[in-house]
């Protein structure tokens, strides 16, 4: 079986196998999410680096974590050869084309996690972005605690966005200005957590290990370091009934019925012809410079 997409043909493998036991969801249902949301989705892997999370067996079975690109993989599957701190190379996948997801979905990727820096400037992240875990403490909280963190990041002359994760929390993602290495948008990104955590310590914390956090929300900013990525907008994530990590609005953080989980591979496209992509218009002129949020680290 083959699907066309372009000048890119998809050889499909296995199609009727069941990814998703316990909703039926197979193989050839991801491949067709992820061809049809790639109008969408793809503007967010274009020109980043993709660490596959695969299921090959489906999620009921142990899944992992696939860095490095098949030397199988068809000619049109760009790859970026990185360097291993302790010697090696890894030759990543590069979001190159609508077509990617789709080959990807056959090879057993799930979940695409990709970089928060582009493939021209590794070194120089455009993304900072704050997971918010809730743990033991309730989605309610998670809610409130990324309404404040949205406030505090607009103080700081920042423009904040949101998305679901499609599991439990919430993601605060900030495009910023390609002007600081690695190391200084994590200093940023913990003084900003940092002094979230000094105004609300009942409620939040940095505290990474989860027997020490009680019901408090923590802060999860670690992701801010080179080679360290992040669920892609639109991924689907390998729980029951397949879980989207969607782009919301600031004012859908406020309703109370909604959940991490609240969109999957089935209702997504209800709401993008409904809404749109709520990121659409205004995250790529989104980016700011640190300057203001710095000074938290001085």
């Amino acid at each position: 079986m083959e699907l066309k997409i372009g000048s890119y043909t998809v050889a499909i493998t296995n199609p009727e196998k069941i990814l998703f036991p316990k909703d039926k969801i197979t193989k050839l249902d991801l491949i067709t999410y992820y061809h049809d949301i790639a109008p969408v989705m793809f503007p967010y892997l274009k020109n980043r680096l993709i660490v596959m999370l695969r299921y090959p067996a489906g999620i009921d079975k142990e899944g992992f974590f696939h860095k490095d690109a098949p030397d199988y993989f068809p000619s049109w599957i760009k790859r970026k050869s990185v360097p291993k701190e302790k010697g090696g190379i890894v030759h990543y996948v590069i979001g190159s084309n609508s077509a990617t997801m789709p080959y990807l979905a056959n090879f057993g990727c799930i979940t695409p996690h990709i970089w928060l820096s582009k493939v021209d400037v590794l070194h120089k992240p455009d993304t900072m972005i704050f997971d918010l875990d809730p743990d033991k403490a309730s989605f309610a909280m998670v809610q409130k605690v990324a309404l404040l963190l949205r406030d505090f990041l607009i103080d700081l002359k920042l423009v904040p966005f949101v998305k679901t994760t499609g599991q439990h929390g919430l993601h605060v993602v900030v495009p910023i200005k390609r002007l600081y290495d690695f190391d200084t948008v994590r200093a940023c990104a913990r003084a900003i957590a940092q002094e979230l955590v000094n105004k609300y310590p009942q409620m939040l914390t940095l505290e990474m290990r989860k027997e020490k956090r009680g019901n408090r929300i923590f802060v999860d900013f670690l992701r801010n370091a080179f080679g360290q990525t992040a669920v892609a907008p639109y991924g689907v994530r390998p729980h029951e009934h397949a879980p989207v990590a969607a782009p919301i609005d600031w004012d859908e953080v406020e309703d109370k019925k909604l959940i991490s989980a609240r969109y999957t591979i089935k209702t997504i496209f209800k709401r993008l012809e409904k809404k749109g992509d709520p990121w659409e218009e205004a995250y790529a002129g989104g980016r700011r410079s640190l300057a203001t949020a710095l000074k938290l680290v001085e």
